[in-house]
């Protein structure tokens, strides 16, 4: 039987629909809104795995390319492995509901939302997670849901909610909230500058939709939702726990606040292994062994967050508010364009820049349309950077810490116009313990401006965590924010908030929230002490370097000129002779656009600055007195006629030869060489009159 509910949005109405597709899925809901469309699915796993202490659920978005009535572009038509929009979508999915799930169920859940309509107006992403949170919540899985999501853009001091691709493109601030209906649990979105009261509105803003969708798909369960399935919980407890706690806790209050993150965790791994020799024979059981290591994490995981809301000490000794010490070096490595090293504590990145031509630009080929990109960041966590043997690869953890920072630089890096490079920065994590993704905003920085990107203003990033204790009806009665936060504290926390931007203003941020929301008194507290800690950040970068540096002789020369539009034909040439004549002759790449705009790429400065006086020299009348690199096309016995520009050819007569007497042109030249030429007029008839003498000795006094 088909199920439906509808909510009027704006001029559009949200469509939740299930019972006539995927009926063979523990749940399906078709949801549309305007003419973009997702299919999300949820199935779980037959098998049940009692004592599992995590959830194990994956989260596929994927889009369809038939969804915008496109086929794929190159040889392959098909769609083929995630793109990198699919992976942070599934992240943006998976993120607020993976909380909500028992670990007690015990069974693998795959979520699947697939995009199969989009108008190209309405993004689908917002939908995919109505869509995926509505899927579960109608199906037989357990799940403390439902969640909804909202984007709020601010353009022109006005809040929109679910904006579409041009309000977004226009934009002072665009956020993704996601959330129950008590609170939201994740926020992720990039702006250009906001302050910190005008995120808070935009929260705010997006409670009050979150809210009412997650009533709708209440309204959907109403009518159309399974039973739920039956949780897996353990029925066997730890034996001897309250003695192995009384043991152990004395020793781990000693472990854990030992300084630096190996030292640390060898002396907590020393305290398991001390405890767990003594309880040798009960713990040769499986399940006991599960229990004991989940009790041992309960006394770190206890200890830590009393002595931060009893003493307000954290395991490095630092105050709540307190940074670790940072370091910032440039030019670390020789040959690349530009290089930064910015080591926060124990948390170290690598960040190199390399300049490119508009031939290196990223090119997208989605439903959304086909675009191109010219600031890319890529981010790179090798097993290395914690102390461990593993793969190297590119998973979604690297694809969404590097969307982070690329988000939070992309404001202030300039317009093509003003910077006509492209633009590539890799983030090596070369050491990790805490907010790794806010080292390359800052290290990313630090190389941009090394290799001479006249970036509008400085960035900085840091990582805020909370830690709460309820107080009689009140969960959030005793709480402390965290500066700076390490790997444990991100762990053992309740938040993890990044945010990054200028002096003068928010540019990306990213929350997750592991407890049922946060009010908006902690939310503004925690901003105002992110900015502190930016502001800190930002000033010890700029004793490192606070203004560009010259363009690396490494690379690329970039040229830029206007010329006439009448004049492109000229330089181009009957099927582009002249330009891949130029283009060989000076060893060069010429892009020409359809208002004149001239980009010459050469390897070196020399080539690109030879090129563009030859292009002027196509599109202006000779100018007697400029000196040309000509090629000797044809020697008569009176002189040699030169081409100075394609096309143009003029004739330098045997006294122009030398100072001395010339028997025969052939003594001086040759057919093809190339020569410097001065023009030394253009005769009544039109004719070019050039010397080879006074060229030569041009550029002598010049050398000298």
């Amino acid at each position: 039987m088909v199920e439906r509910v509808t909510y009027k949005i704006g001029d559009e109405e949200l469509i939740l629909e299930t019972g006539k597709i995927g009926k063979q899925a523990n749940g399906c809901v078709y949801a549309q809104f305007g003419g973009s469309a997702v299919i999300a699915t949820v199935c779980a796993s037959s098998e049940v795995k009692e004592g599992m202490d995590f959830v194990p659920v994956t989260v596929d978005y994927n889009e369809k390319y038939y969804a915008a009535g496109k086929i794929p572009g190159g040889f392959i038509k098909r769609e083929g492995r995630p793109k990198d929009k699919e992976i942070l979508v599934s992240r943006l999915i998976d993120r607020p509901m993976r909380p909500l799930f028992e670990p007690s169920f015990g069974r693998e859940i795959q979520i699947v939302p697939t995009c199969v309509s989009t108008d190209g107006v309405n993004p689908p992403d917002i939908l995919a997670v109505i869509a995926a949170s509505s899927a579960v919540t109608i199906s037989d899985i357990p799940f403390h849901g439902p969640v909804a999501a909202c984007r709020v853009a601010y353009v022109n001091g006005e809040y929109v909610l679910n904006p579409t691709y041009e309000q977004i493109e226009n934009s002072q601030l665009e956020i993704v909230v996601a959330g129950t209906a008590d609170g939201f649990t994740m926020v992720e979105g990039g702006a250009k500058e906001v302050s910190e009261d005008v995120m808070l509105g935009a929260l705010a803003k997006a409670q009050e939709f979150i809210a009412t969708i997650c009533h709708i798909q209440d309204d959907l369960r109403a009518k159309a939702g399974k039973e739920k399935l039956p949780l897996a919980p353990l029925d066997v407890t730890l034996e001897n726990k309250d003695a192995i706690i009384a043991e152990a806790t004395p020793l781990m209050q000693t472990a854990c606040f030992r300084d630096g993150k190996q030292a640390r965790g060898d002396a907590i791994k020393a305290v398991k292994k001390q405890i767990a020799e003594k309880y040798a024979e009960q713990l040769s059981d499986e399940m006991q062994k599960k229990l004991f290591d989940a009790c041992i994490d309960d006394i770190q995981y206890n200890l830590l967050r009393k002595s931060i809301l009893e003493k307000g000490l954290r395991i490095d000794g630092r105050k709540c508010d307190e940074i670790r010490p940072i370091t910032c070096e440039i030019n670390v490595l020789p040959r690349p364009h530009g290089s930064a090293l910015f080591t926060r504590g124990e948390t170290q990145s690598l960040a190199v820049t390399t300049l490119g031509t508009a031939l290196d630009e990223q090119v997208y080929d989605d439903i959304e349309g086909d675009r191109r990109e010219n600031f890319i960041l890529h981010y790179n966590f090798p097993p290395y950077s914690v102390g461990e043997v593993g793969r190297l690869a590119t998973g979604r953890r690297e694809i969404g810490h590097g969307n982070l920072a690329r988000r939070s630089l992309a404001p202030m890096i300039p317009s093509r116009d003003e910077f006509p490079y492209t633009i590539r920065v890799v983030s090596e994590i070369m050491e990790s313990n805490g907010s790794s993704s806010q080292a390359s905003t800052c290290g990313g920085c630090l190389s941009l401006l090394a290799a001479g990107v006249p970036m509008k203003k400085m960035v900085a990033g840091i990582a805020m965590g909370l830690i709460t204790e309820p107080e009689g009806d009140n969960p959030y009665g005793h709480y402390s924010i965290l500066s700076d936060i390490l790997g444990e504290e991100d762990h053992l926390g309740d938040m993890d908030f990044k945010v990054a931007g200028t002096k003068d203003g928010i540019t990306g941020f990213q929350m997750d929230i592991k407890i049922a929301g946060v009010t908006t008194e902690i939310m503004k507290k925690a901003l105002e002490q992110a900015k502190q800690g930016r502001l800190h950040i930002l000033s010890i970068m700029e004793k490192c370097i606070n203004k560009p540096q010259p363009i690396s002789q490494y690379a690329p020369k970039i040229e830029t000129m206007k010329i006439p539009v009448d004049k492109i034909g000229a330089l181009i040439g009957p099927g582009g002779k002249n330009v891949k004549a130029l283009s060989s002759q000076y060893n060069v790449t010429i892009n020409t656009d359809d208002d004149g705009t001239v980009t010459i790429y050469g390897r070196t400065g020399k080539s690109a600055d030879e090129a563009k006086i030859a292009i002027k020299g196509i599109v202006e009348d000779p100018e007697p007195g400029t000196i040309y690199n000509g090629t000797v096309k044809r020697i008569m016995d009176f002189g040699a006629f030169v081409e100075i520009l394609p096309g143009k050819e003029g004739l330098c007569h045997i006294s122009k030869l030398s100072r001395k007497r010339v028997e025969k042109v052939t003594d001086v030249l040759k057919e093809g060489q190339q020569i410097p030429v001065k023009l030394l007029e253009v005769d009544k008839m039109g004719r070019l009159n050039l010397s080879y003498i006074d060229a030569v000795e041009e550029q002598e006094k010049k050398n000298n």
